[in-house]
């Protein structure tokens, strides 16, 4: 009796049989992040000029632009949290206590510094559509302009590194993804930690990393879906 209840309460992985299961379509989360971070950062691009001491004038210009893509980041942080939860459920009980609490960790920092650059930039969007003369001519435009970069290209995308350089360790030690994943992991990381503020377009490596391993989870759950079937 006492052997059919252990079978009737932990499942195969260890963990109670009453547990909630994380749904199949769940890695479609990562694709979201992806696709919505990488959206937002190209209308950004496109919209506002390199240089934050600069003019406000092309910033005004696309104001309606620039709005709906600081509307699409905090969709984008839900995503990833979402992503964040599928890998985890992923590793199981099998993570190093070591590397998921520095995964878990640089993941909420990385959002939670997406998310205070994205409602400074939404603020100073704001307060520029009333066209406050004061705020460029006391060069507050250019600090927030400056606060910003410094937040989210340097500070941000350096968490997303130390995610990314976490995630391909802990996916080392148990294999959870193809070692080709892994290993572009780690050249992506170090890329992104070393080239970021010379190079643009180098912070899409993130969502395009976060990309494919959503890819894969979503295509090996459905396999595993047909065979079951």
């Amino acid at each position: 009796m006492m052997h059919l209840s252990h079978v009737y309460r932990w499942s195969s992985r260890g963990k109670p049989a009453s547990a909630m299961k994380t749904p199949r379509t769940a890695a479609i989360a990562g694709i979201v992040f992806s696709s919505l971070f990488t959206i937002s950062m190209l209308l950004v691009w496109i919209s506002i000029p390199a240089d934050p001491i600069g003019p406000a004038t092309n910033v005004m210009n696309h104001i309606k632009t620039i709005s709906f893509s600081l509307d699409l980041l905090p969709f984008a942080g839900i995503a990833f949290l979402w992503f964040i939860a599928v890998v985890r459920d992923r590793l199981g009980e099998l993570e190093d206590r070591f590397f998921a609490t520095v995964f878990l960790g640089s993941g909420l920092l990385f959002i939670a510094m997406l998310f205070n650059a994205a409602a400074v930039a939404g603020g100073l969007i704001g307060i520029l559509g009333k066209g406050s003369e004061n705020l460029i001519q006391s060069g507050t435009y250019a600090l927030s302009r400056a606060e910003i970069q410094q937040t989210m290209n340097i500070y941000a995308m350096k968490m997303a590194g130390v995610f990314m350089i976490s995630t391909s360790t802990i996916s080392l030690q148990i294999q959870c993804f193809p070692r080709w994943i892994t290993f572009l992991g780690y050249v992506l990381a170090l890329i992104l930690l070393l080239s970021i503020g010379t190079i643009q377009w180098i912070p899409l490596a993130f969502p395009l990393w976060v990309l494919l391993i959503s890819l894969y989870i979503l295509a090996e759950n459905l396999g595993q879906s047909e065979v079951a079937a």
